[in-house]
């Protein structure tokens, strides 16, 4: 572990508090190794050019980068290299999905569209686990379309309750969901929810954000229709992430984004389109970012994922342990390790999830505070906002017991309790 943590340069910073700062927020964004650092960096310094352009050594060895990358993360997910379009992030490749079946409703992309159209009658279904990332651009789907937008629900503890799992129905077009909770950190039943959505010939989307960088993820295996991933939450650049979709349906969806790069042949009167993935890829491209994040999937590779989980689960039950023992502090999502993943969402008895962030800072714990992009699950909860603590497979032992022991003062910090 410390010759990893050697690869990450800001592990050493110090914090307000003057010691090794203890990140544990992971689930906003991964801190990077110097070899994806340098990766991005050599790029602009040796290799800087437009891809699929001009015929020059760096227009080719910038095509090079961009497509290689293409099949580093099919590899790295179980896919093909011409299944993986290029996005800015997840949450674009989430609305590409959506936006492509609002054209298809409107009658954009022919006959070959038509099986991805929905409309008054039809259903759409979520999880109310659901980021905001996983549930406006379907909310909007269905108010542009007329479809219904229906969810499955949670138990108490916040797991999803497949009880509710009978909302996937005859009507159902669609179901989009989590494979991670980033509140509950609690692992989706995927394959329960994509057996309900074959039965009715619904197509499924899976939301990996909260996955890829923590439990090996293979598309193939899990047996879904699209994915969708995020680079700076594993271990890579910010400004790219990913969909991943079978050929068929890629093939089969209209273009979102018109423009360059993405035709074949133009007159004044109208544009033909190539193929998927170049179809969806309007514009230039974030190469540089690209070619940072095969080298954080080779990182990651190397770690071993299966590795990474076993550790990233050990780490996990020691925090749940700890915070369980602190009187006045409540777990919203299970307080088992089973089935979830070191994402934890926590509230303190009469302390403001703010004031729990800027006490652990001065600590020099790094984690998140607010609604974490997750209203409606919070909600659930019944509060407005909560801490959040995450971990990385640079996460330790020590950084855990940190982070327990500060939660623990709180109370007595700011109640005398």
């Amino acid at each position: 572990m410390r010759a990893i943590r050697e690869d990450f340069p800001i592990l050493s910073r110090t914090g307000r508090g003057g010691r090794t700062i203890a990140y544990l927020d992971a689930s906003a964004t991964s801190q990077k190794p110097t070899q994806v650092i340098e990766a991005e960096a050599e790029f602009y310094r040796r290799s800087n050019a437009a891809v699929h352009r001009g015929t020059h050594l760096l227009g080719d060895e910038a095509t090079l980068v961009f497509e290689d990358g293409r099949a580093d993360l099919a590899s790295f997910v179980g896919g093909r290299p011409d299944e993986i379009v290029w996005t800015k992030n997840a949450t674009e490749a989430v609305n590409l999905v959506a936006l492509a079946i609002g054209h298809a409703s409107l009658g954009c992309g022919g006959r070959a569209s038509r099986r991805l159209s929905v409309g008054p009658g039809d259903r759409i279904v979520v999880t109310r686990a659901e980021h905001h990332a996983n549930l406006v651009p379907w909310q909007e789907l269905c108010a542009r379309t007329g479809a219904q937008l229906a969810w499955i629900d949670l138990t108490a503890e916040g797991r999803l309750d497949l009880e509710t799992l009978s909302v996937v129905d005859a009507r159902t077009k669609f179901v989009a969901f989590t494979h991670v909770s980033n509140v509950t950190g609690a692992v989706s039943p995927v394959a329960q929810i994509v057996a309900a959505a074959r039965a009715v010939g619904a197509l499924v989307l899976l939301d990996t954000c909260q996955s890829s960088a923590h439990i090996p993820v293979d598309v193939a295996a899990l047996g879904v229709d699209f994915a969708v991933f995020s680079s700076h939450k594993m271990l890579g650049p910010t400004g790219v992430g990913a969909l991943w979709g079978r050929r068929e349906l890629l093939e089969a969806m209209p273009p979102v984004l018109t423009g360059g790069s993405m035709i074949s042949w133009v007159t004044m009167d109208g544009a033909e389109y190539m193929a998927p993935p170049e179809r969806f890829e309007a514009g230039s491209q974030p190469v540089a970012q690209i070619a940072g994040w095969r080298v954080a999937l080779d990182y990651l590779k190397g770690l071993d994922m299966t590795r990474v989980a076993a550790h990233e689960h050990a780490l996990t039950c020691r925090m749940l342990d700890g915070l369980g023992d602190i009187d006045g502090v409540r777990i919203l999502g299970p307080a088992d390790a089973g089935d979830r993943i070191g994402v934890v969402a926590f509230a303190v008895d009469g302390v403001h999830p703010h004031d729990v962030g800027q006490f652990l800072d001065s600590l020099d714990v790094a984690v998140r505070v607010g609604h974490h992009c997750a209203i409606p699950l919070h909600s659930f909860f019944g509060v407005r906002s909560s801490s959040r603590a995450s971990i990385a497979p640079t996460s330790t032992d020590t950084e855990i017991d940190r982070f327990v022991e500060g939660v623990s003062s709180v109370r007595r910090y700011f109640k005398g309790k």
